[in-house]
């Protein structure tokens, strides 16, 4: 007798029908996949894409900058290294769904996950221990961090209440300034009404500026609204 012969005829039919289920399932996996190209953490965007603040700096802030301090070479011109964004949030080390609210809103403004930042060393009066979540920070670099700036300058402080400018007296000597935001919730990425909790914020800009000066004057080029 074959082995075809020696199958039960309802085995082979529930054999059949198991074989064309898997091959159905796999078809629309096949199409689903082929319908995109973007994996989790990737952005579908156009090739030629150039960020507003990349392509201002490339064409006005640099040529501005040579000229007013007599660079000679492009190479020596300050540019924008990085963005640090950080948010304390003390309470999480008590309640881990702040933390988790703080790690979200973070990464909805920056545009890119956001790490949560623990405690090194314990303290007592704030009933933290060592290892504890205190806050979350992010950092950006190239097309994101030129993406922030736009959104920061044009749309997040013109929300500020009672907003007249940010200090033009918080830089540290080396190039880099830092500001703060009361309140988080002025970028449009934060549903207001969704929000449980207002967090503080604190924005540090990194530039390879040797002087304040030239760090002053690099961002004043991208709009940076100084108190005069």
């Amino acid at each position: 007798m074959s082995e075809a012969g020696s199958k039960n005829p309802k085995e082979a039919e529930r054999a059949d029908a198991k074989a064309a289920k898997g091959a159905k399932k796999a078809g629309a996996k096949r199409e689903i996949n082929a319908g995109t190209k973007v994996e989790v953490g990737e952005r579908a965007r156009d090739a030629n894409y150039v960020p507003r603040f990349k392509k201002r700096y490339a064409e006005t802030i640099r040529p501005e900058l040579m000229k007013k301090f007599g660079y000679t070479n492009m190479l020596q011109v300050p540019r924008v290294n990085k963005i640090v964004l950080n948010i304390g949030a003390g309470e999480g080390s008590q309640d881990t769904k702040k933390i988790q609210a703080a790690l979200n809103d973070l990464t909805a403004i920056a545009g890119q996950k956001a790490v949560i930042t623990r405690a090194k060393k314990a303290i007592s009066t704030f009933k933290i221990t060592a290892g504890r979540p205190v806050g979350v920070k992010v950092t950006l670099r190239r097309d994101q961090m030129y993406e922030f700036m736009d959104r920061l300058i044009t749309m997040a402080l013109p929300r500020v209440r009672d907003f007249r400018g940010v200090k033009a007296t918080s830089f540290d000597g080396q190039g880099n300034y830092a500001m703060g935001l009361k309140e988080h919730i002025v970028f449009v990425e934060i549903d207001y009404d969704k929000t449980e909790t207002v967090w503080g914020m604190d924005i540090i800009v990194n530039t390879t500026a040797k002087t304040d000066a030239e760090a002053k004057a690099l961002l004043e080029g991208f709009q940076f609204p100084f108190v005069k």
